[in-house]
């Protein structure tokens, strides 16, 4: 199966689409320019006297007698095929003077007039309706012949070629300078821009991960929200908000629920000590015990839920002695012998009591159910702060061993329990900054540690004991 494909950024399509536009009016902008600058004959001269010109500075010379005449040049040639109206007056300050092609009678006369003038364009008056004539331009050169005065009409249209090229030399020249410093400033403030816009939703985002069951009153900020992503925080705040009364409807009911359940089984425990001892009673034993300990499970994930933890001055050894005490009918009753160790005699820590015996004893009634039945469930207290609780059943694999702590994970589906117990261990253990983990015991059963942060100089202030109880 393909992998599927990473959602596509907003701030990214955003960006590109900024700089598409702003570039599309860029180029719009410069295309109207250079367009205006055709138009005005600002750009290029569409038609082209000063072609005619240069072509006939070098063809121009003079004869053996001293007047001037026209060599047959390749350019002369080509402009004469490309401009058959090609006409031009030729004079010099000593009267000579050279006619080609049918100049404006006009244009013929007013060159002597305009030799003080170096260069000039010549146009037309007309009277009304009347159209005008071909304008005309004027230019004293150098030449072979000397100082040469040219008078000349349109010459060839100009190619697509001289038209690309001069507009290049016009981008080139004029446009690209000013372009390309406003083209970076638009590729760098543009990502800024966008980023400062949608910065506000990652706050949102931010809070969004925030948000979890012991935090169910979190919510979204709304704050400089842009407009168009605004009711989509709103909605995500409603659905929280909706997630948050149904979730506390939700504990009410199990913690009403697991209320209601501790009458009855309280009944059938006193009703159960009546009974005859026997292997029939022992088992109704253990299952009235599971069930009253899943009724507390309840009760004591309500209670963590709602913030019931009330820290004060305990000793975890004394902790441990107590469960393995209560709990040692039911594991006996099960087939095991039940022992408790204690390196140190007290181990003071500043933690919830009854929270603790709850962790512990959910980890001892796990090892009840899961240990095989056979052998011996140790229960240690170590001076480092952990309490261990060891059994020689068959242990947890090593693949499921990240799981077990999950809430309703259950490794053997046959094995009763709800898979909320070791899942409310891990709660209660990390409420008091420690924590639980598993691993392979000696004897080749599951050993649990529940690790608590007691202080470095209490713990070394205290000598092991030494001496286990069973």
């Amino acid at each position: 199966m393909a992998a599927a494909s990473p959602p596509p950024s907003l701030e990214r399509i955003l960006v590109r689409r900024l700089i598409a536009v702003q570039i599309a009016v860029l180029v719009l902008l410069v295309a109207l320019m250079v367009g205006t600058l055709a138009v005005t004959g600002q750009l290029v001269n569409l038609e082209t006297e000063d072609e005619t010109i240069e072509v006939v500075r070098e063809a121009v010379d003079r004869d053996e007698a001293g007047r001037l005449v026209l060599r047959e040049t390749p350019a002369l040639a080509s402009l004469r095929a490309r401009a058959p109206d090609l006409w031009f007056v030729l004079r010099d300050r000593r009267g000579g003077r050279l006619v080609e092609g049918e100049p404006p009678p006009v244009m013929v006369r007013i060159g002597d007039a305009l030799d003080e003038i170096g260069q000039a364009r010549l146009g037309w008056t007309m009277g009304p309706g009347e159209p005008d004539g071909p304008p005309g331009r004027m230019k004293w050169i150098e030449t072979r012949a000397g100082r040469v005065q040219v008078l000349t009409g349109p010459g060839p249209r100009v190619t697509l070629r001289k038209v690309v090229m001069a507009t290049a030399m016009v981008v080139v020249v004029a446009v690209v300078p000013g372009l390309v410093p406003l083209v970076l400033a638009v590729l760098l403030v543009t990502p800024t821009v966008v980023r400062r816009s949608m910065a506000s939703l990652g706050t949102a985002a931010a809070a969004a991960r925030a948000v979890d069951l012991d935090r169910p009153d979190v919510r979204l900020s709304t704050e400089r929200v842009p407009e168009e992503a605004l009711p989509l925080v709103s909605a995500v705040n409603d659905a929280l908000d909706r997630v948050a009364r149904q979730y506390a409807e939700q504990r009410r009911f199990l913690a009403d629920a697991a209320h209601e359940l501790r009458t009855p089984i309280a009944v059938l425990q006193t009703r159960l000590d009546a009974l005859l001892d026997g292997p029939p009673k022992d088992q109704l034993v253990e299952d009235v015990s599971r069930l009253g300990n899943l009724a507390q499970q309840l009760l004591d994930i309500q209670r963590l839920s709602a913030g019931g933890f009330d820290p004060r001055p305990v000793d975890l050894v004394a902790i441990a002695e107590s469960v393995v005490s209560d709990l040692a009918p039911l594991a006996i009753a099960a087939g095991y012998a039940l022992a408790f160790e204690a390196e140190v005699p007290r181990l003071p820590f500043h933690g919830d009591r009854l929270a603790i015996e709850r962790a512990l004893g959910n980890v001892v009634h796990n090892a009840i159910r899961h240990g095989g039945r056979r052998g011996t469930i140790t229960v240690a207290a170590e001076c480092t702060g952990c309490i261990s609780v060891t059994d020689e059943g068959d242990g947890i694999p090593p693949a499921v061993r990240d799981v077990v702590f999950e809430p309703f994970s259950r490794i053997a589906r046959d094995g009763g329990g709800t898979g909320l117990g070791l899942h409310l261990v891990r709660g209660i253990v990390r409420r008091h900054g420690g924590e639980v983990s598993v691993d392979t015991a000696p004897g080749g059963g599951a050993c649990f540690r529940l690790c608590f942060p007691v202080s470095a100089s209490a713990a070394s202030m205290l000598a092991p004991a030494g001496t286990p109880s069973t």
